[in-house]
C-alpha cells in the first residue's frame, strides 16, 4: 500500500516555472504522503486511528485515511510548486482549500487530514522555495524558509480566522493554535519532535519505538486543540500529564513500553480524547526526516 501511494503521488504536477526539476519537487510531496502512511500504522497511539483500531473515533477507521491519502497524493508536490515559484499564501491557502475539498469528498465530509493539508502544505511549500534558490534541506533551514517567506501572512491570519473547532479552543482556552506554531516556524515540531526523534533513533530504538518515543514528546509539549476541543483544558493537561508519566517513566526504552502506551490508548479511549495535532507533528517529524536524510 505504502508503494501505491508513492507512485499515484508522482503524477499530476503542475508546471513550475523555475530551473527546479519537476522530480525533485515530486520527492518532497511523496515523502509527504508516505509520512502519513507512516503516522497512520504506528500503534498503539493513545485515541488515534490505526491499522489496529479506530481510537476513540467512531466516524472513521484506517480505511477513511487511506481514501483521504490518495484524495491528497497531488497536492503536496503542488504545493511545494507553488513554494519555488515563491507563490504568496493566498496561492498556497486556496491550494489548501482545493485539497480540503477533495479529502472531504473522498471521506463523506469526515475530517481526517486537515491539519496535515496546513502543517505538512506549508513545509512543502518551504522546501520547495528552499530547493528553487539551490539551498539544503535541512531542519534549520526548512524552519527558516517557512517564517521567511510566510510568517508575517500566517501571523495575520491566525489573528482573525476561527473556522476551525481547534482555533475556536485555542480562543477560548488561551492556548497556541496550529496558525501560531506556524507563523513561529512550528517550535514544538523542531524543537521537541525533531530532537526526540532523532536522540531516539540513536539510542538503537528501532523505527517503530523511536515514532512511539517522538508522539509522546510532542504529546507532553503540545497545546493539542484537538484533545481541548473533545476534553477542554482538563482533557488537554491529562493527556500532557500522561504523556510526561511514560516519558519520565523510560519511554519507549522500556521493555514494557507497548504495553505502557496501550494502557494510556484505552485511558484515552474511554475519556474519548484524541491528540490530533500531536499525530500532525508526529508526521511532519517523519517527513523532515525523510528529505533531509535524501538531500
Amino acid at each position: 500500500m505504502k508503494h501505491r501511494l508513492e507512485r499515484a503521488a508522482d503524477r499530476g504536477l503542475p508546471h513550475v516555472s523555475s530551473p527546479l526539476a519537476a522530480e525533485t519537487l515530486q520527492r518532497v510531496g511523496r515523502a509527504a504522503t508516505v509520512a502519513l502512511y507512516d503516522e497512520l500504522a504506528l500503534a498503539p497511539k493513545p485515541g488515534l486511528v490505526s491499522f489496529v483500531d479506530s481510537g476513540s473515533h467512531t466516524d472513521m477507521d484506517a480505511g477513511t485515511f487511506l481514501r483521504s491519502l490518495f484524495a491528497l497524493r497531488h497536492y503536496f508536490a503542488q504545493i511545494a510548486a507553488l513554494g519555488a515559484r515563491q507563490a504568496v499564501f493566498a496561492e498556497l491557502e486556496q491550494a489548501g482549500i482545493e485539497a480540503e475539498r477533495r479529502m472531504l469528498q473522498a471521506t463523506a465530509g469526515i475530517n481526517t487530514h486537515r491539519g496535515a493539508v496546513f502543517s505538512l502544505g506549508l513545509l512543502c511549500a518551504a522546501a520547495g522555495r528552499l530547493l528553487a534558490r539551490g539551498e539544503p534541506l535541512a531542519p534549520a533551514t526548512l524552519r527558516r524558509s517557512l517564517v521567511d517567506g510566510w510568517g508575517p501572512a500566517l501571523r495575520e491570519r491566525c489573528t482573525h480566522s476561527r473556522d476551525s473547532n481547534g482555533q475556536r479552543a485555542a480562543l477560548n482556552h488561551g492556548l497556541r493554535g496550529v496558525g501560531e506554531e506556524a507563523a513561529d516556524g512550528f517550535p514544538v515540531l523542531f524543537e521537541v519532535a525533531m530532537p526526540a526523534l532523532h536522540q531516539a533513533l540513536a539510542n538503537g530504538l528501532n523505527t517503530r519505538h523511536a515514532r512511539l518515543q517522538t508522539l509522546f514528546a510532542v504529546m507532553a509539549a503540545l497545546d493539542d486543540t484537538n484533545l481541548a476541543h473533545r476534553g477542554g483544558l482538563a482533557g488537554l493537561r491529562h493527556a500532557q500529564q500522561m504523556a510526561a508519566g511514560f516519558l519520565a517513566a523510560g519511554g519507549a526504552a522500556r521493555p514494557d513500553a507497548i504495553a505502557h502506551a496501550q494502557a494510556i490508548h484505552h485511558d484515552f479511549v474511554a475519556r474519548r480524547l484524541s491528540p490530533g495535532g500531536a499525530a500532525d507533528v508526529l508526521a511532519a517529524a517523519c517527513w523532515v526526516h525523510k528529505v533531509c536524510a535524501s538531500t
